[in-house]
């Protein structure tokens, strides 16, 4: 099969999303670039994650025409389109309904650097304007929205992330949550103290070197 180790890992991670709470139902969806850069692999239109399998998968080119696939595409493809188009360094995309996000982008609120994990993102995650689902205005606000950073809201929506590779981009989606909560809670509780844009350069730096062999983000 074409792709295979490709579509593979979409079905993995679809199945992540719903394990770790990032999103429920059929909501949400992800997509990885294809090694030539000429097509995208996304997850198909209202099939239950852990129902998808690799032939599941729908391959397109960056124009919106299917390539390969049974099932119709993510009715949200057209933001991913864009967000390949604006940024040569990104290669996966993950869309989100986590809830703190979530509530966060219903409040209008960007993620300022409330907390140094924030830098997975950048110096802060961005509010892109709202648009209806699936239509080339919200393609067009994410893909200006989200700038150089690696996560970015939509308003009244949820969360997109970027990365690399699928891991990156789904772990940021998974830090982000995090710190949407705690911002939430700091909010609540009073006003919270941000780090500076010199630190979070700082930390931003020091996350160019963080892996398995550089030890914890505590170190």
């Amino acid at each position: 099969m074409a792709l295979h180790r490709e579509k593979e890992s979409i079905v993995e991670y679809g199945r992540k999303l719903i394990a770790s709470g990032l999103t429920t139902g059929t909501g949400g969806n992800l997509s990885i670039r294809g090694p030539d850069q000429a097509k995208l692999l996304i997850t198909p239109s209202a099939v239950a994650y852990d129902a998808i399998s690799p032939t599941d998968v729908v391959v397109m080119d960056m124009d919106g025409g299917i390539i390969e696939g049974r099932r119709k595409p993510s009715s949200e493809w057209s933001f991913h389109v864009a967000l390949y188009q604006r940024r040569p360094d990104v290669h996966a995309v993950v869309h989100t309904h986590s809830v703190y996000a979530t509530t966060l982008a219903c409040l209008h609120w960007e993620i300022p650097a409330v907390h140094y994990l924030v830098g997975f993102a950048g110096r802060k995650v961005p509010l892109a304007p709202y648009a209806t689902y699936g239509t080339e205005e919200l393609a067009r606000n994410v893909a200006e929205a989200i700038g150089p950073s690696n996560a970015v809201l939509l308003a009244n929506h949820g969360l997109v992330s970027v990365g690399p590779d699928l891991a990156a981009a789904f772990n940021t989606a998974e830090e982000i949550e995090f710190v949407a909560r705690m911002y939430y809670l700091a909010r609540a509780a009073g006003k919270p103290q941000l780090l500076s844009d010199d630190e979070m350069d700082r930390v931003i730096e020091k996350f160019k070197d963080y892996g398995p062999s550089t030890g914890t983000l505590d170190d």
